[in-house]
């Protein structure tokens, strides 16, 4: 599935808040005509997107007569075009397919791989989706070389909200750049030379891969980059706070030592590895 986070505070439920975990177990309970519990990849924060999502549930019948391919038997291809009737135009299912009885969506995740969109000149047609960060001088190079840091096993607690409930702060960091892309509709022209010292692309995106994602790690560290790019940042001190596994996984005095986070209106969950 994928769905704009725009409108929720996340996936998961939350009391009082619209979430899209609620959201599609409300729809299957319209159809399957009983509460249907949705067991995602993993949480995605309030704003957050994404362009690709995995989620299971359980369902033993019976199948309501409108669903059923053959007797007791369930048809996905019906389900996913009632589904996407009834739920939000912000929330669509891309496919349904039968899984192993012991599948699990989030723990049977091998990777998962995040993906921040961010444009340097105003651009109204990015603004849902895309950061504006409108420094005349900004060094991606700079930035990459810094990035270079995040990858292998490290203890990555600089860059954790302070209160998470996860037992451990360790990741492994398989990929992580920053790179310049076209979007689909821009306001630029192209060949448009905007008046940056650099002369160089206006629209970049910054991709992380991983085996799990500590909350509000990939906006931390997109901003703690970004503050090498501008050169208020070594590359020295960026890679300090990059811990190796060793070390405790106590938050509460680190993730001060690390940049503000960005927001996250601009940051999708775009693949995940099973």
């Amino acid at each position: 599935m994928s769905y704009d986070g725009a409108e929720f505070c996340g996936w998961q439920f939350q009391p009082q808040e619209p979430s899209v975990q609620e959201a599609l177990e409300r729809a299957l309970e319209t159809l399957l005509k009983e509460h249907i519990g949705v067991t995602g990849a993993g949480r995605t924060d309030t704003g957050v997107s994404a362009s690709h999502y995995v989620a299971h549930f359980d369902f033993d019948g019976p199948v309501p007569a409108p669903l059923a391919d053959v007797p007791d038997s369930l048809d996905c291809r019906q389900l996913r075009y009632k589904l996407n009737a009834i739920l939000p135009k912000s929330v669509s299912i891309i496919s349904i397919t039968p899984a192993a009885p012991d599948f699990h969506a989030r723990f049977d995740a091998r990777k998962r791989q995040y993906t921040y969109f961010l444009h340097r000149i105003k651009d109204p047609f990015c603004e849902r989706y895309s950061y504006f960060y409108g420094y005349p001088e900004v060094d991606f190079d700079a930035m990459n070389r810094a990035a270079g840091a995040l990858l292998g096993t490290h203890n990555f607690s600089s860059f954790e909200k302070s209160g998470g409930d996860n037992k451990t702060s360790i990741c492994n960091v398989f990929c992580a750049r920053w790179e310049p892309y076209e979007p689909a509709v821009r306001t630029a022209p192209s060949g448009f030379k905007a008046d940056f010292p650099d002369g160089g692309p206006h629209y970049w995106r910054f991709t992380i891969e991983a085996d799990r994602f500590l909350r509000n790690m990939v906006r931390a560290i997109v901003g703690t980059l970004l503050e090498v790019g501008r050169g208020r940042r070594s590359i020295e001190d960026f890679s300090a706070l990059v811990l190796p596994p060793d070390a405790p996984d106590s938050n509460e005095s680190r993730r001060s030592d690390a940049g503000e986070s960005v927001p996250g209106h601009a940051l999708f969950l775009s693949e995940i590895d099973y």
